[in-house]
């Protein structure tokens, strides 16, 4: 059992070295951001558009809730 744990430690350290390794070799490699740069997102091209539910009217909060109109917190209830 002490093997086993022995090697599970050596396991979990193997692998935050790597992390680390990968994390420096991203950082030494990879592109400086500076504000105000512009963020590409690629999409592909045959992606659905969501700009399109925009042109549709949007439904108010007072016709799907009228009983919270004028501050009441629920339905009035008369006799």
């Amino acid at each position: 059992m002490k093997r086993v744990a022995t090697w599970a430690f050596y396991a979990v350290g193997a692998l935050a070295i790597g992390y680390l390794a990968l994390y420096a070799y991203a950082m030494f490699t990879g592109r400086d951001l500076q504000p105000g740069d512009p963020i590409h997102i690629f999409r592909r091209p045959d992606a659905p558009s969501y700009s399109e539910l925009d042109r549709q009217p949007s439904v108010s909060f007072r016709a799907v809730a009228p009983s919270r109109q004028r501050g009441h917190s629920r339905p009035i209830r008369r006799a």
